[in-house]
């Protein structure tokens, strides 16, 4: 059995902070505030691995870390998506097909593919935080056969912030799989659960030697359903989380990301639970 390579990848070109110019495909609105842009790739044989990020320029107003949302075995496409949240979101978001904007990357390490292989494998997001694991997703339910039992849990705020919810509905009716959706708060039609991401997991089974578990979301929720997890028997060492805290640069130059003695750029922004905890935990957590 394979399974994609965990290491950060090596930039090819000689200065890392120009950007490459590409053209928008295709825009998706997702939601009201969430679109995801399908970009041409920057070069012949780019290639990314799940969990890393490219950073985004438009022209004029700035650039941002984006998380890939797509395909990592699909070569010839790019795919982000992306919540509008500031002066860079915001004018992506008003990118037409066609239109060019600035790329560069992949950066950062990587969800850890290879130790996934014969495992249990249990998402749990939060937000916008299903983006980033979705090519895990993808390459997990495009290769059932090397993996154990599949689950995702994922939460929103409301059933109208659901990004992805056709595919959700999807893979809800797979046999090999088990999706859970947990909504903060209802809205008329909703007949699924509410309440907190973490109260999903007392549907949930759970065998602590086999599982490996993937958090991305709010920082808050990563820490509540850690400690959710380890009350279950699952190891520190079986929890790995993405943090895309403050990412400006991407090549640790500029220090903005930096998290104790690591730059979440450079060393993140999959972490594994026991070696990022003393700076991710507040004293009482």
């Amino acid at each position: 059995m394979t399974a994609p390579p965990t290491s950060p990848a090596t930039p090819v070109w000689s200065q890392p902070l120009a950007p490459t110019v590409v053209a928008v495909r295709q825009r998706r609105v997702e939601t009201a505030d969430t679109f995801t842009l399908v970009l041409d790739p920057p070069r012949p044989g780019f290639a990314f691995q799940p969990g890393q990020f490219n950073i985004l320029y438009t022209f004029g107003v700035g650039e941002v870390p984006i998380s890939f949302s797509g395909d990592a075995e699909d070569a010839s496409q790019i795919v982000h998506t992306i919540r509008a949240v500031g002066s860079v979101t915001h004018a992506l978001a008003r990118l037409e097909p066609g239109a060019r904007l600035g790329v560069r990357g992949p950066y950062g390490t990587a969800w850890p593919m290879a130790e996934l292989l014969g495992r249990d494998v249990l998402l749990i997001t939060g937000g916008l935080g299903n983006a980033p694991l979705r090519p895990v997703a993808l390459h997990i339910l495009k290769h059932r056969q090397r993996y154990g039992q599949f689950t995702w849990l994922h939460g929103a705020r409301s059933p109208s912030n659901l990004v992805f919810a056709a595919e959700y509905d999807e893979w809800q009716q797979r046999p090999d799989a088990e999706v859970l959706l947990t909504v903060d708060q209802a809205e008329p039609g909703w007949t699924g659960h509410v309440g907190l991401v973490t109260s999903l997991l007392q549907n949930v089974r759970i065998d602590p030697a086999r599982t490996v578990a993937l958090l991305c979301g709010p920082e808050i929720m990563m820490r509540f359903t850690q400690r959710e997890l380890a009350r279950r028997g699952v190891p520190e060492q079986q929890v790995y989380v993405s943090l895309e805290r403050n990412m400006q640069c991407a090549v640790a130059l500029c220090g903005h990301c930096q998290l104790g003695p690591s730059f979440v750029c450079l060393n993140g922004a999959v972490y594994r639970f026991d070696q990022i905890r003393a700076h991710l935990l507040t004293p009482e957590a």
